[in-house]
């Protein structure tokens, strides 16, 4: 997962950023449009409303050390799903490059 957010503001909400989210094993890109002020508590329902219907829930996330995703919330609501939460080395873009 991995946040784009230098991009000008469209569609009728004025999104100003887009959560990508790839799946591994499809090569499958998943983009979700957002504002790059969302709340962790936002991010996560958006990923279950969304996501989860389309691919099912996750076992594993590669993840950049984006606050949203290291928050208590987001920590939390991993462990009681059982998902496996792994975090990219900093300037090492190689470990989750699909989304970069």
């Amino acid at each position: 997962m991995n946040w784009v957010t230098a991009s000008p503001p469209g569609g009728d909400k004025i999104y100003n950023a887009c959560l990508v989210i790839f799946d591994r094993y499809s090569k499958t890109p998943i983009f979700l449009p957002c504002h790059k002020d969302d709340t962790a508590m936002y991010t996560a329902l958006l990923i279950w409303n969304r996501v989860k219907s389309h691919t099912g829930l996750f076992k594993n996330i590669i993840s950049d050390r984006e606050p949203k995703f290291t928050s208590a919330l987001w920590t939390n609501s991993h462990k009681l799903l059982g998902t496996n939460v792994s975090f990219s080395t900093a300037y090492h873009p190689q470990t989750d490059g699909l989304a970069e």
